[in-house]
């Protein structure tokens, strides 16, 4: 390694990294605190000046937008809706799928090459090809339009990329604790629970944030198989754009709320989701 090499690792292992996200970090941060100011100002002050002039005239700021949010029912029961969509898909994807990872890591049975490589296979497919026949086949079960269908739509479409990742990091574990824990007597579902699950403790709680994340902020997928009743905050959001203008009242705080949620999941998670990304970059 050069000398100019050698530089350049010190500093971006050194203080010149953290000084640049420092730096970076509060413009990242912009739309964020925007969207908060937007919505504790009323229609009438947005109208007139952008929301940096609470800078100057701080009176400004006001709860009434989220007080007319709390009273409109559509809303809030869009907000129930999506806790029942997001939280159900997360932990059912996170649940088999860590169950499939490990039986294609370390369980024999026949055809397991082959059944992953069409799980791998899967991870290709775009979901706006599926939109229209599991549509049709909910629509002929009694599905289309309930909550109970875009759930399992998310947990099909989430499985894949959740077997392929936990396999993968399920395989990487050392196969002498795994056969030393069979030796002391430990099941499959014993040894899974016990030694695999904490193990994989990074991977699944990556796994976990990245399924919330897509299932609360998607809007597609909740476009085609919900109705009025089983609309999530996405959605409900949509519905308010006015033909003329944006109900920017509602619109504000809903989607402060909407992006709220995800942020403070994404925070309370960082650690985990860091070292699940970061597992097995380094031997």
């Amino acid at each position: 390694m050069t000398s100019a090499a050698k530089w350049l690792v010190e500093k971006v292992n050194g203080g010149l990294v953290r000084v640049f996200l420092i730096v970076v970090g509060p413009f990242w941060l912009v739309p964020t605190i925007g969207l908060l100011i937007s919505s504790l100002r009323t229609p009438e002050d947005m109208s007139a000046s952008g929301w940096w002039k609470v800078f100057s005239e701080p009176s400004q700021l006001t709860v009434d937008s989220y007080r007319k949010l709390l009273e409109n029912g559509d809303i809030t029961d869009s907000l129930v809706n999506t806790v029942l969509i997001t939280v159900p898909a997360t932990v059912l994807v996170v649940v088999i799928g860590s169950l499939a990872g490990y039986a294609f890591a370390w369980m024999e049975f026949p055809g397991r090459d082959w059944w992953f490589l069409g799980v791998v296979g899967l991870l290709v497919v775009p979901v706006q090809v599926a939109l229209i026949p599991i549509a049709e086949l909910f629509g002929s079960v009694g599905l289309f339009g309930s909550v109970l269908g875009v759930i399992l739509f998310h947990v099909g479409f989430g499985l894949p990329f959740a077997v392929f990742l936990l396999r993968n990091f399920f395989a990487e574990i050392p196969r002498e604790l795994l056969e030393a824990a069979r030796l002391d007597g430990a099941g499959e579902l014993r040894l899974f629970v016990r030694v695999v699950m904490p193990l994989g403790g990074p991977a699944i709680a990556s796994l976990g944030i990245f399924q919330f994340l897509w299932v609360w902020n998607d809007m597609l997928v909740a476009l085609v198989f919900t109705n009025a009743d089983s609309q999530p905050i996405t959605v409900a959001l949509q519905t308010q754009v006015r033909q003329f203008g944006n109900n920017i009242d509602v619109l504000a705080p809903g989607a402060f709320i909407s992006m709220v949620v995800p942020l403070a999941v994404f925070f309370a998670f960082q650690r985990q989701f860091v070292s699940g990304v970061m597992a097995g970059a380094v031997k």
